[in-house]
């Protein structure tokens, strides 16, 4: 008898769960979550759609402006794709000043910049910083100049000379992750502070150098060692221009090596600097200096040797998405900008962007966003136009590149963005039965105390499987 009741309540249990909806279903879900621990505090918003006839399938505080870290890459990638197109190319060029006289360029070479973030990048065969280098220096000896006597020039007028969008933090500005843009880019613009940790807990750390060699900048060293195991504690405190940083926290003990990412304070001279030591080796420029040009263009008469060519918008937009790399953000961002009006800003890129959004469907104050990358604080947008946006693409030609540029988190292609108490995820998941649905869900205020929100967050999105 008792076994009899057992399966009843199993039967009526798997009926009364089969009989619900998908709405009930996420409801339910959702409700499980906002008593978690870690949501005392908290803020949610979750709107999912079905992504072929669009119709809503459950909102919550949608219309609500939350914090979206780097879900809001989303926007900038999509703007990019329709602004500048899947095939675009940045171009660097390389030109000189003057003439050449047996051999001897009487001028400046000049390297003109156009805000290409992939210049020097290790992501891509043809970018990396040894192959560029090369690639000047066989331009140079196709031209038949064999020693320079001027300077190097880098023009980085193409964009403005605030390299930072409005409200990103200090903690932020001096490590890799926070780096700003210019028109010329290096190595992604960072460098790898190298490091010795000591054998126990409170022991100094030596720095023992920079990969690759940091020109005209020193760094005070206020590390400690902290707990074996403990991981990266440290930050990097060098803003932009400066000559002058300090490295501060922890880094675990014991370890043989170990390393901090940080951001190059003026990537256009360090980019000068290292080529103009390759000369020096090569003794073709003995004596040349790096001048960094920011309000007044090289040269207009300069002859032109050729262009270094960025890999394509969609293999950039890749990397962009799946490594959630800020500099590409902010580098696509003034772009658009000074594609469409001459003036590489990230405020009139700002603008472009939610003007972008708001004759496709999106309000701008629903797009209240200060940089193209997320990383500032100060940002807010809505689950609804994270949606929006992701159907917006849906029906494009360079859907497939969106759509693979996404990384896959719990089974699932989508962005992924965290800040301070803030986690969100905005993409498209196929359920078993073939429906394709489009989501996006933020949380914000969490209590990172009570231990990570991830879990439960994909408990809510494994309901659409």
């Amino acid at each position: 008898m008792k076994r009899h009741v057992i399966i009843m309540v199993l039967v009526i249990t798997c009926l009364e769960t089969g009989a619900q909806t998908l709405p009930q279903r996420i409801d339910k879900a959702v409700k499980q979550l906002q008593q978690a621990p870690q949501m005392k505090h908290a803020s949610m918003s979750l709107y999912v759609v079905e992504t072929t006839s669009g119709k809503p399938v459950f909102a919550l505080n949608e219309q609500t402006g939350l914090a979206p870290a780097s879900t809001q890459k989303v926007f900038t990638g999509i703007a990019a794709f329709e602004k500048l197109g899947s095939a675009y190319r940045y171009n660097t060029s390389i030109l000189y000043s003057g003439k050449i006289v047996d051999h001897v360029l009487q001028g400046d070479l000049i390297i003109k910049g156009s805000g290409d973030p992939t210049l020097g990048s290790w992501r891509f065969s043809q970018t990396t910083r040894e192959i560029v280098l090369q690639n000047i220096l066989v331009q140079l000896s196709n031209a038949g100049i064999a020693t320079i006597a001027g300077n190097i020039v880098i023009d980085n007028t193409a964009f403005d000379y605030q390299p930072l969008p409005g409200g990103w933090i200090w903690d932020d500005i001096g490590n890799y992750y926070g780096a700003g843009s210019w028109a010329i880019n290096w190595n992604e613009n960072q460098y790898d502070l190298l490091l010795k940790p000591g054998k126990n807990e409170g022991d100094n750390v030596t720095i023992t150098g920079t990969e690759p060699v940091l020109y005209h900048t020193n760094i005070n060293n206020n590390l400690m060692s902290g707990k074996p195991g403990s991981g990266d504690n440290g930050y990097i405190y060098l803003p932009p221009y400066s000559n002058n940083g300090f490295v501060d926290g922890t880094v675990p003990a014991g370890e043989q090596r170990f390393k901090l990412s940080g951001a190059l304070p003026e990537p256009a001279l360090q980019l000068g600097e290292e080529l103009a030591a390759m000369l020096a080796e090569k003794n073709m420029g003995q004596h040349t200096q790096t001048k960094v040009l920011y309000n007044t263009a090289a040269d207009k008469t300069a002859t032109q040797l050729s262009n270094l060519t960025s890999p394509t918008l969609d293999s950039i937009n890749y990397w962009f998405l799946q490594k959630s790399i800020n500099l590409y953000g902010e580098a696509l961002l003034k772009t658009m900008s000074y594609q469409a009006t001459g003036a590489g800003t990230t405020t009139a890129g700002v603008e472009l962007v939610k003007t972008f959004w708001n004759n496709n469907g999106i309000e701008k104050a629903a797009l209240n966003i200060v940089d193209g990358s997320g990383l500032s604080p100060q940002n807010r947008v809505t689950t609804h136009a994270l949606v929006t946006a992701l159907q917006f693409a849906k029906n494009k030609t360079w859907y497939n590149s969106f759509y693979n540029a996404l990384p896959v988190y719990n089974g699932m292609h989508m962005k992924s963005g965290t800040i301070g108490g803030a986690k969100a995820y905005a993409g498209y998941h196929t359920a078993a039965n073939g429906i394709t649905y489009t989501f996006a869900i933020i949380i914000n205020n969490y209590d990172t105390a009570a231990g990570s929100i991830v879990p439960a967050m994909y408990k809510v999105l494994d309901v659409l499987k």
